[in-house]
């Protein structure tokens, strides 16, 4: 979902950002930010997903009755790539059933629901600072595990996955990511604001879990005050393992693949991971979460969601708990205006447009957006390519987007797979700049989503080939066994006499000698039985 031609600042930057493309945007964050964080009360009720992560869903270790407490485990990591979930206040377990969750279909997914008993009383096993210096690297990860942090950039990774460093691949630098590009998007900017320790701190527990020795905090330079901030916090720790770099503010200068090219030149390979060339890539949020659950014993219960957009009245950053109501969210920050047209999760760029706001803040929930309709293109502003370029030269991943528009129109997967589709971060650079007003992102999620399903109708045709071959060798083999049966029998009356009087003498013989058999096992047993009948009459013994 992007946002309409007044974001676009200038022309594309064609490298401007030490990437390729990439264009600039005017920031909206002006208002989100004239005023600190501020704190939203706990409500009534909480709906907490089972899957507000990228892996498997978490498996409940409560069930509907309990009583719990804040930050007590509700639901387990069931995986290796998977995260816990806790509660976020104390209260009951009300329900397990299905309840909206953030995506643009108005999907529902199976929800714990928490009725708040207004006492927030925290759990003893979330609380206690702990020493993770003198602490072997691998039980401190486990705590960050156990204590369900996910990457708070919007991805929603667990953040445990990431700090596992293979041994081969020889991870040198972990990059804190603090470069928030999208126009509205600002919750990172204050929370390095104000708690710039913390995500020092962060920094610090990951370096010693990934026993590395270099930390870059890279932060765009159209954040001033973030910047001061961190530099003061980094001087403070007195450690010289973690640099703060300002970065040029060209978006996506936030993908962590853009971001590194920025930073260190180099470019992870096509379909490969910054782990790849060395680079371990962490949001500043999740350093700061990260923090909490290591010295205070604090589980990922809540985190700074930035509301904003011209349809907010008041717009402003939020720490709110997970769980909480979308609706009850912008209620808190002065409701909607009367023009309030479409509402995104995520940033105006890179978020989902959701069909109603009943669904829950979840882990990956940075921005909430409310546009009105003077911010928003409609399937009726599209015109026909006209073949310009300009989304070419915006693009950051080196990608033809009108080529592969062409080939999606079409369904050329071939074409599509050939011009690295799976490429494409779905920055919408190419649709801001797009002088037609083509949908192209939207495209390519959807020409993404189909080449998705045609692989896996693919793979149920192969396992469906591979059964009926399997039935089809089975058969053949019956058949086999069959004549060999068969022959064995002919090959056995081959071999009898061939006089037929012969024959018939042998077949009786057979037959008297079975008989002779079976009378002689009667005999034996009506033998035995009068035997114990006899043994059962006598008299006993008598003593005298």
């Amino acid at each position: 979902m992007s946002a309409s031609d007044p974001l676009l600042d200038s022309a594309p930057k064609g490298g401007t950002g030490a990437f390729q493309g990439g264009v600039t945007l005017h920031p909206d964050t002006a208002a989100a930010t004239a005023q600190p964080i501020a704190t939203m009360p706990v409500p009534d009720e909480l709906v907490l997903p089972l899957s507000q992560h990228a892996g498997a869903p978490a498996k409940p270790v409560v069930a509907v009755g309990d009583r719990v407490l804040r930050g007590q485990m509700i639901a387990a990591a069931d995986g290796f790539v998977s995260a816990a979930i806790h509660a976020p206040t104390s209260g009951t377990i009300t329900a397990l059933e299905p309840r909206p969750v953030p995506h643009p279909g108005g999907l529902e997914g199976p929800c714990f629901v928490l009725a708040s008993d207004g006492a927030d009383a925290a759990s003893e096993t979330a609380s206690g600072p702990r020493d993770y210096l003198h602490t072997d690297p691998a039980l401190v990860r486990s705590w960050v595990r156990d204590a369900g942090i996910v990457g708070l950039g919007g991805a929603g990774f667990p953040a445990s996955v990431k700090l596992t460093a293979e041994a081969d691949q020889q991870v040198q630098t972990l990059l804190l990511n603090g470069a928030e590009c999208d126009p509205h998007i600002c919750c990172d900017d204050m929370l390095m604001r104000e708690r710039a320790a913390a995500v020092v701190e962060g920094g610090r527990i990951m370096l010693h879990v990934l026993q590395i020795h270099d930390c870059v905090i890279a932060i765009e330079e159209d954040k001033p005050e973030a910047l001061a901030a961190m530099r003061e916090a980094v001087e403070a720790a007195d450690d010289d393992r973690l640099k703060v770099k300002p970065v040029p503010a060209v978006y996506p200068q936030g993908g962590e693949k853009q971001l590194i090219q920025s930073l260190s030149g180099r470019e992870v390979p096509s379909d490969g991971l910054p782990l790849d060339i060395g680079f371990v890539c962490h949001n500043v949020g999740t350093a700061a979460a990260t923090a909490d659950s290591v010295l205070r014993g604090e589980p990922l219960i809540s985190r700074v969601v930035t509301v904003t957009g011209n349809g907010i009245r008041t717009p402003q950053n939020v720490l709110v708990r997970l769980g909480t109501p979308l609706h009850q969210l912008v209620a808190f920050c002065g409701g909607y205006t009367d023009k309030a047209d479409r509402l995104i999760v995520g940033g105006s760029m890179m978020g989902i447009a959701l069909p109603h706001d009943n669904v829950p803040v979840v882990k990956s929930t940075d921005c909430l957006v409310a546009l009105e309709p003077e911010n928003l293109r409609t399937a009726v502003d599209a015109m026909p390519c006209i073949r310009c370029g300009e989304c070419a030269a915006a693009c950051p991943a080196s990608l033809l987007p009108q080529q592969l528009h062409w080939h999606a129109q079409s369904h050329k997967r071939s074409a599509l797979l050939q011009h690295n589709l799976f490429d494409c971060i779905e920055c919408g650079c190419c649709d801001v700049v797009c002088p037609s007003h083509i949908p192209l992102t939207q495209t390519f999620r959807h020409a993404k989503a189909r080449l998705r399903l045609d692989d896996a109708q693919r793979a149920q045709a192969d396992v469906a080939r591979r059964r009926y071959d399997a039935r089809e060798q089975r058969l053949a083999q019956a058949k086999v066994d069959a004549a060999a049966r068969r022959e064995a029998r002919k090959a056995a009356r081959a071999a009898q006499p061939e006089d037929p009087q012969e024959a018939v003498r042998q077949a009786v013989a057979r037959a008297r000698a079975k008989r002779k058999a079976k009378r002689k096992t009667s005999e034996q047993a009506a033998s035995n039985e009068t035997a114990a009948a006899n043994s059962s009459t006598r008299p006993a013994d008598s003593d005298q």
